[in-house]
């Protein structure tokens, strides 16, 4: 079996979000065009391909990130072709394999964001015509950033009432990128929205039938010409800033072939110095196919990105750092960017191919984990369904069925050419509850279920309470801890009661301290000793532990000295204000001594967590809690009781705007403090309101609130 598409006619695309912008509307439109699904799935009614879990199909928001592989031949290669042998040459020389993955919007689920961003070279960001950019399209267009992906930007629902193309580019212009682009401008608007005009081709199409699907073209509209050339020189402007040559023929007034301004607009758009605007209404089937083009015109094959963002790793052994090229024929490795539970196949993990031949029936080794795994059998996903194939290629996205040991962001390699790929980080939760079986019987069940759930999801976290034995299960919020208890419920049959959700508070020193840790104990025979002296001092918030050895000359022998982390780590989970997490510290270990004899791991284990607790006693310590950036949509009635709502709840309001004929509050408030808020908020607005959520920083707990958490009441 050999390759059927080259790797240039590849492309490995995300569709990301704000939450309702459209994205699996958008998604199950490409599949309807590109022939995936002969029937249109809608969102609304709970059928959409792409939204295969029946939590997805009930509430309408996208839970994990699909994957599917459909194929497409630009609309302007098929234009006038009339036999259908032309059709079929036009489809071998054109047609593109473009591999999907619909991503959620909602940011309880932002680590199928960023696992998705991490193996994708393109993106389709999604706006909604009505809001522009909303707080979650900012939170995933940074993403994007991170990860370095090239992409086009969708206006869509601009058939509603309330949509403005102009206002919505504006304000990605305003709060993304200053590169953004009109690439295309709508006819009409709102329920007027009929067509739609290509600005660099300067021709016009009309959408008609039942379903849209009837695209024909028309003269431009009288009244649209003078705008049509303002925006089209704007366009050649930024795309003629990129190409000297081409800068220089537009400055001497010549007419510049369509070719050439394409070619330099692909190459601005994959370096990320220009971002195209499309337009259209994926419902109302416009617009669906020329985004189509604009995938296979500008966003980037994996040829493409080799040099913007190349594929390193390093060997597990020595640490050197290794390049691999996207091709066949060098060494095979590939990242596990997803670990889910398929009711019918078991586990599935997906993967990424970034370079070589994945074969069934082979051994490659996860060299994150240093063990061997067997390929048994590799499947093409079509959303839920599946379809098996011998070998995948360079490029590929796929999933392999039933692998033992490999989780989220683990490099899958050719044993005799190991590599461990860049991984993958994720946030840590912000909230936890209480969660214990109901019967003795879902004991096992409950067990087996948390771990399968944790493996599929990395900002799941499970722990036990070691004075209580409970189990506390941990995520990004209430939504998120919701979702995983029902499929608890639903896919693994277990029964549970909950506790009610708490915030994870960290703690924290707010100045440097040293301090020394001294276990000996003497009790007839071999004895323990230990002995550590370390300086700590506060780091910046977000920047987590740091661990420094500067332990010169063998006063401790270098045996000991990982002990030593391990104690002082371990003393890390527990705080000495109310028991909680210690975080943004470094420890350095400096001095010490040790016995010939008696010394041990353990003895230097104990002393280093003894030093560390001591040392943060005496470092001023304080509570920090998790504070979300909220943005609450109100009519102007409701401005006032909502916003002094906000104010007591501890909520900082940064600013005031509108939104159409609703006003917008945007705000920082304490997760302890949002708990309901969302049937407060209908009750004050009668049902009006709407508001969104994500977490911002942590940020130190004002001393009385502090008292209260302390003592149990808060």
């Amino acid at each position: 079996m050999s390759r059927l598409y080259p790797l240039e006619k590849y492309r490995n695309i995300g569709i990301i979000a704000h939450i309702d912008a459209g994205k699996t509307t958008v998604s199950e439109r490409v599949l309807f065009y590109t022939g995936i699904s002969h029937k249109l799935g809608e969102v609304h009614e709970g059928a959409a391909i792409m939204d295969w879990m029946e939590q997805e199909r009930e509430r309408g928001i996208t839970i994990t990130s699909a994957a599917t592989t459909c194929f497409w031949t630009p609309l302007y290669r098929r234009r006038g072709l009339e036999t259908d042998e032309e059709k079929m040459k036009a489809k071998d020389a054109y047609e593109h394999r473009i591999n999907i993955i619909d991503t959620p919007g909602h940011v309880d689920f932002t680590a199928e964001v960023e696992r998705s961003l991490r193996v994708l070279d393109g993106g389709v960001t999604v706006f909604d015509g009505v809001a522009g950019v909303e707080p979650q399209s900012e939170t995933v267009w940074h993403q994007a950033d991170k990860y370095n992906v090239p992409r086009v930007c969708f206006i869509n629902k601009l058939d509603r009432t309330g949509a403005s193309f102009q206002r919505s580019f504006d304000s990605i212009v305003e709060r993304l990128t200053p590169h953004a682009v009109m690439l295309q401008l709508p006819i009409g608007e709102e329920d007027q929205f009929s067509g739609i005009i290509d600005l660099l081709e300067k021709r016009a199409f009309q959408y008609g039938g039942e379903h849209g699907e009837d695209v024909s073209e028309i003269d431009i509209p009288e009244d649209m010409k003078a705008l049509v050339e303002e925006k089209r020189s704007i366009l050649l402007e930024k795309i003629v800033e990129h190409d000297e040559a081409l800068m220089e023929r537009y400055l001497a007034g010549e007419d510049l072939p369509l070719e050439d301004l394409k070619k330099a607009l692909r190459k601005g758009t994959i370096e990320n110095t220009i971002v195209p605007v499309l337009c259209g209404s994926a419902l109302k089937n416009k617009g669906v196919q020329l985004l189509l083009d604009a995938v296979i015109d500008y966003l980037p094959s994996p040829l493409d990105i080799k040099d913007l963002k190349p594929t390193k790793g390093v060997h597990p052994d020595t640490d050197e750092e290794i390049i691999r090229l996207p091709s066949d024929d060098e060494p095979l490795s590939a990242m596990a960017f997803k670990v889910a539970t398929d009711p019918f196949v078991g586990n599935l993990t997906y993967f990424r191919i970034y370079s070589g031949v994945l074969k069934k029936g082979t051994y490659v080794l996860n060299a994150t984990k240093d063990s061997q795994e067997r390929i048994g059998r590799i499947v093409r996903m079509h959303s839920n369904h599946r379809e098996d194939v011998d070998e995948m290629y360079a490029g590929d996205l796929g999933a392999i069925v039933g692998l033992k040991g490999t989780s989220t962001g683990d490099t899958l390699c050719d044993p005799d050419n190991p590599i461990v790929l860049e991984t993958i980080t994720f946030p840590e939760p912000v909230i936890s509850l209480r969660i214990e079986p109901k019967t003795k019987g879902d004991q096992e069940k409950l067990g087996m279920a948390l771990k399968r759930l944790s493996d599929e999801d990395p900002t799941f976290k499970i722990e036990s309470d070691p004075e209580t034995g409970e189990t506390i299960i941990s995520g990004m919020g209430e939504l998120h801890l919701e979702i995983l208890v029902d499929r608890m419920k639903r896919e693994f049959q277990v029964e549970a009661n909950v506790g009610r959700p708490q915030v994870s508070y960290r703690e924290t020193v707010k100045k440097p301290a040293d301090a020394e840790g001294k276990y000996i104990r003497q009790s007839g025979g071999k004895g323990q000793y230990g002995h550590v002296k370390i300086k700590m001092k506060p780091l910046e918030r977000g920047e987590g532990f740091t661990f420094i050895n500067e332990i010169k000359g063998g006063i401790i022998p270098q045996e000991f000295i990982p002990a030593v982390e391990k104690g002082v780590k371990e003393a890390l989970q527990k705080g000495v204000i109310a028991g909680y997490r210690i975080t943004d510290l470094e420890v350095r270990l400096y001095d010490g001594s040790y016995h010939d004899v008696d010394s041990s791991e353990s003895a230097f284990k104990i002393a280093g967590s003894m030093a560390l607790q001591d040392a943060v006693k005496h470092g001023s310590p304080v509570l920090l809690e998790p504070i979300m950036q909220i943005q609450v949509v109100v009519p102007e009635d409701y401005l006032g009781d909502v916003s002094g709502d906000v104010s007591s709840k501890r909520g900082h309001i940064e600013k005031l705007s509108d939104r159409g004929m609703m006003k917008v509050i945007d705000a920082r408030v304490p997760l302890s403090e949002m708990f309901g808020y969302a049937t407060k908020l209908r009750s004050i607005t009668q049902g009006r309101g709407s508001f969104v959520m994500e977490f911002h920083s942590y940020e130190e707990v004002p001393k009385n609130i502090e008292q209260l958490i302390v003592e149990g009441k808060q």
